[in-house]
Order: C-alpha cells, then sequence, then structure tokens
C-alpha cells in the first residue's frame, strides 16, 4: 500500500530509472512485509534548479545523481522503517551506483481512512482489501 514518489535530476536513462524504482520496491516490499502487487509510484524528474538539497552539516556531498524518496504508508514500526532505509540504499547502490550521499528517504503516516485504491471507496474501511476489516464508525 505505500504510494511512493521519487524525484530525480532530469538526464537519466530509463534502463537507470526502472532499475531505481525496482529497487525502491523490492526494499518497500521486504522491510514491510507487503505483497509484490502492492506498487503505487510516481517518479519525478526537475531541472537541476528545481531539485535542491544540502548535507544538514553531516558532511555528505550531493550530486546530478541527487534522489529524494517520499514514502506515504500507514504507520510502520521504528525497526521497520529503519530496515527500509538500509535496503533502499543497499539496493540502489547495488542496482544503479547510488551514492549513499546522494539518498534521501522520509516516511509520511497517514491511516486508512486517507486512502482510497479507486472507484471514490475508502477500501482499508469497508474492507475491500484482502486481510482488512470495515473500521467501525465513530
Amino acid at each position: 500500500m505505500p504510494l511512493i514518489v521519487v524525484d530525480v535530476i532530469r538526464g537519466h536513462d530509463e534502463t537507470r530509472l526502472t532499475a531505481l524504482l525496482d529497487g525502491i520496491h523490492a526494499a518497500v516490499v521486504e522491510a514491510f512485509d507487503v505483497p509484490a502487487t502492492d506498487l503505487y509510484q510516481v517518479l519525478a524528474q526537475h531541472e537541476p534548479f528545481e531539485l535542491r538539497a544540502l548535507d544538514t552539516d553531516l558532511g555528505y556531498t550531493r550530486s546530478h545523481d541527487l534522489t529524494i524518496v517520499r514514502v506515504i504508508s500507514k504507520t510502520r514500526p521504528e525497526n521497520a522503517k529503519q530496515r527500509l532505509y538500509a535496503r533502499i540504499a543497499e539496493n540502489l547502490h547495488e542496482r544503479i551506483g547510488l551514492n549513499g550521499d546522494d539518498l534521501i528517504v522520509s516516511i509520511v503516516e497517514n491511516g486508512a481512512a486517507d486512502w482510497s485504491f479507486g472507484r471514490g471507496h475508502a477500501q482499508f474501511l469497508t474492507g475491500e482489501l484482502p486481510d482488512t476489516r470495515p473500521v467501525p464508525s465513530s
């Protein structure tokens, strides 16, 4: 169920961008224990002046490969989040050679009422998704 939004600087080829998205998805599936069919990704490419990130005094060196990943998801345990950060970094280094200095990951949490996967229904609330039950109304 996580919605993944990825921002990169324009200029990378389709093969690299596909490997980037696949590496992130593999990390989400593993760290958050979601089905492989839970695939919701948005990739946005920007001109260099449109995507800016300094190092927060951590000594990181950013490059043209800067990649910002936003994960919008229901609440997850801290150990799952830490596992996700590590797996994304490992996968992207292995698959496309991304330097860890160029990776920023942020998780935005929300609840069951904050999702509609289509047809105007809140599937987590209605129980339309497998392994979910309707949430009692207040």
